[in-house]
């Protein structure tokens, strides 16, 4: 319900200013010493909205928007580090991620050391007096591994650092990292949040104190804002987001046991199959499993390109969390930015393709993976 008006659905606030009732007034908000909105790029009541939400979902104090899930992660890094700093990364991140850390960070010379964070002695070896925070993605994209976040909690507790989580494939039905001890957490909205692909953005949740930092100067200067419309759009997908998600993961259990016992697979990779390395440590932490698969074809990447131009129902196409089914390559699409020694190094091969699996009925998804595989 909007606060201000009492309407029971959050109005788009579309408006790039808003008028002061005095001169004092004016001054006042500017200031600090009275609250209200005055520009769009520093705050509008449906993002606000959105904020409120999202901070609830996660177990924050705070929430705040951006205009993409690149923006909230570039924000909070940029908001932590400082020429000469360095951040510890898990190596298998979007890859939208890792150009970050390869190009532009530098330029700001910030230097980041990605390792294989499913071995908290690796995460640990890499922190030094100059380390200004690890950051995760689990569930990993797109190699689905699992890293302990209680774990990674401990290691950054100790040396004083935040914890930052990159959430997106897990979301705050499935997965609550600040219950186990992260200090920041991040989506691309674009995904799951939204679910239904019409919308970029991204948000961060955390303590009050960095969250109004992170809006004060990094937003306020980068300028990474959402619209109220796109701010709207996530507030609309909030409240189908747990029906949906069960449904995601329903489907995905599924045709990842589909995949598992087709004679033309070479291996699949899914949480919730118990052959996934990290199965337990799965189970501990998420809720369910999540809507993401990745495999591989037997016959490598030219099996792998003949089954993504023969299916009909799933899209061919980047991107994930939408309510259809979508397939891609991320050793020339999503993770394109890693070069072939990276990807090798991270367990994306030639042939992996990730799959997400949307809500239509799961043998529409099986049938149509069925008959693309009969072309190979």
């Amino acid at each position: 319900m909007d606060p201000l008006t009492g309407a029971v659905s959050v109005p788009i606030y579309q408006s790039s200013t808003f008028a002061f009732k005095s001169a004092k007034q004016g001054a006042a908000i500017f200031a600090g010493e009275e609250e209200g909105y005055f520009y769009t790029r520093l705050g509008n009541p449906t993002q606000a909205a959105l904020e409120r939400e999202m901070a609830f979902l996660e177990g924050g104090e705070a929430a705040l928007c951006f205009a993409s899930g690149m923006g909230a992660i570039s924000g909070v890094i940029l908001a932590l580090c400082r020429s000469g700093d360095n951040l510890v990364s898990s190596d298998t991140v979007y890859g939208g991620t890792h150009n970050l850390y390869k190009e532009t960070l530098p330029m700001w010379n910030i230097q980041t050391r990605e390792v294989n964070a499913t071995d908290l002695t690796k995460v640990e070896s890499a922190i030094d007096e100059k380390t200004r925070l690890l950051f995760i993605e689990t569930p990993a994209n797109p190699t689905l591994s699992i890293i302990d976040i209680s774990g990674c909690a401990e290691i950054c507790k100790k040396h004083n650092i935040p914890l930052v989580i990159d959430n997106t494939f897990a979301t705050p039905y499935l997965q609550r990292p600040i219950e186990m001890g992260a200090n920041i957490i991040i989506h691309s909205a674009t995904k799951y949040i939204g679910g239904h692909g019409d919308t970029i953005a991204g948000l961060v949740v955390g303590k009050k104190d960095f969250v109004d930092n992170l809006r004060a100067k990094i937003l306020r200067d980068l300028g990474a804002v959402i619209s109220p419309l796109n701010a709207w759009l996530l507030l609309r997908g909030l409240k189908t987001l747990p029906v949906r998600m069960d449904r995601h993961c329903a489907n995905a259990f599924e045709v990842a046991k589909f995949l598992a016992f087709h004679p033309k697979i070479n291996w699949v990779k899914y949480p919730g199959l118990s052959t996934h390395p990290q199965y337990q440590l799965a189970s501990r932490q998420m809720k369910k499993f999540g809507g993401m698969i990745t495999f591989e074809v037997k016959g490598g990447r030219p099996a792998g390109e003949k089954l993504m131009n023969s299916v009909g129902l799933i899209t061919l196409a980047v991107s994930l969390g939408d309510c259809d089914s979508l397939i891609e390559h991320p050793a020339s699409m999503t993770h394109s930015t890693y070069n072939a020694q990276e990807l090798e190094e991270v367990g994306i091969s030639e042939g992996l393709i990730r799959l997400s699996v949307g809500l239509e009925d799961p043998s529409d998804i099986t049938t149509d993976l069925k008959l693309a595989l009969k072309k190979i």
